[in-house]
């Protein structure tokens, strides 16, 4: 990829000249990384299901840097390729993609889970993933990057919240996902890398649907707090976003194929 780093007030910025697309970018972990990334002296295209928050946050980081929104679905092939397509336009370039969109939808016991509710799920965590990284992939070979999928602790080392199973396996697929493309891309110099947050304070864990989950599975307390790191406080978003930098940045240019949790110890007690 070839590492620019720029010195600004006493600080370094390590994504000058590089072009980052990032997806659900207008809250959340997409929204911290987006702010991290400008301030990181990347050109960051944000990328949105509603032209109303999408540009409502691309407004906020643009007082970083060169940033545009971008409306498309995730799920949809045409809306992918097209969107991608606007960022070749704007930049002549891409090196960096956070394929961060993703739904904890519906949790639910197995025998009551909807058949709708286990596709969108599926649709959005796996195969919008899929769309994100196959249109990004020919533009990504021409000077090589870097890719960062946005997983989970549940279904890659933690099994224990019950009624997550739709959710658990998306973010498994996921994890091989992302070890099936590395050895496909290493030679063309894309790495593409997976991080499994565990609980994280955004807008994600408001919008999980939850029902019929009464007395099922086991019940386990942690009196001390289930996130030993933190004294059973959340991570926060710009906490992640570090992460994510880390592996956008020359310096992980040796990584790939690999997953990285980052929850405080959490998926070790709760596994």
């Amino acid at each position: 990829m070839g590492a620019l780093l720029v010195q600004k007030e006493g600080w370094i910025m390590q994504l000058v000249g590089k072009v980052a697309l990032i997806t659900g970018a207008n809250s959340g972990i997409g929204f911290a990384t987006a702010q991290l990334f400008a301030q990181q002296g990347a050109k960051v295209a944000m990328l949105g299901h509603s032209p109303a928050d999408i540009e409502a946050a691309a407004t906020q980081v643009q007082q970083w840097g060169e940033v545009i929104p971008l409306v498309a679905d995730v799920t949809n092939a045409e809306a992918m390729q097209a969107a991608i397509g606007q960022v070749m336009e704007k930049w002549n370039r891409l090196d960096i993609v956070f394929a961060n969109a993703g739904i904890n939808g519906v949790w639910a016991p197995v025998d009551k889970l909807e058949l709708q509710d286990w596709n969108q799920t599926i649709n959005v965590n796996l195969t919008g993933t899929f769309l994100t990284v196959k249109y990004a992939i020919p533009h990504l070979k021409q000077q090589g990057g870097s890719i960062i999928v946005n997983s989970s602790v549940n279904g890659t080392r933690m099994f224990s919240n019950t009624g997550a199973t739709a959710y658990a396996c998306s973010k498994a697929a996921q994890v091989a996902f992302t070890k099936m493309v590395a050895l496909e891309l290493a030679k063309c110099h894309v790495r593409i890398n997976v991080i499994c947050p565990g609980a994280i304070a955004t807008g994600l864990i408001t919008a999980t649907h939850k029902y019929d989950l009464e007395g099922v599975g086991l019940r386990v307390d942690y009196p001390e707090g289930a996130i030993p790191l933190s004294d059973g406080q959340l991570g926060t978003a710009e906490q992640v976003a570090q992460l994510v930098l880390f592996l956008a940045s020359e310096a992980s240019s040796h990584i790939t194929g690999t997953e990285i949790w980052i929850d405080g110890g959490q998926s070790l007690i709760q596994g």
